[in-house]
């Protein structure tokens, strides 16, 4: 993780609600441009950090989520509540699904949203679901 994806990161952590994890490093094939592909993470970062800005859900680019085969990518995550992975986004047709989906999963008591509650994009779209970590005993975070 870079020095400023860290920062981001530490910060997050510490505002109510979760951070949105998208990678902006996965390549989708477009045979129409120059390069051969496009790397949708990068717009799909900046359009979700503009819509999420005072919301208290924190959107991070990252530069990798390993999970190349199905970009575009974004990790749902908060303290105390489970991970969900999801795959095959796209910015255009998508960051309304993902905006709602963060605000239920930030809004869930243990990050799992009914499935009928989830848009389709997420029902289709999940990799995995991370458990949380136990709490260590005698901590106080």
């Amino acid at each position: 993780m870079l020095e400023g994806d860290l920062a981001l990161a530490t910060e997050a952590r510490q505002e109510p609600g979760c951070t949105i994890h998208v990678c902006t490093v996965c390549r989708r094939q477009r045979e129409d441009l120059p390069e051969g592909y496009d790397q949708p993470g990068i717009g799909l970062a900046t359009a979700l950090s503009e819509r999420m800005a005072g919301s208290g859900i924190a959107v991070i680019p990252v530069e990798c989520l390993a999970v190349c085969k199905r970009p575009c990518t974004i990790a749902l995550a908060a303290d105390g509540k489970w991970t969900y992975l999801i795959g095959d986004l796209d910015a255009g047709l998508h960051l309304d699904e993902i905006v709602g989906a963060a605000e239920s999963f930030a809004a869930s008591a243990n990050g799992i949203v009914p499935w009928k509650e989830r848009p389709v994009s997420f029902r289709k779209g999940v990799v995995a679901r991370v458990p949380p970590l136990p709490r260590l005993q005698g901590s106080d975070q």
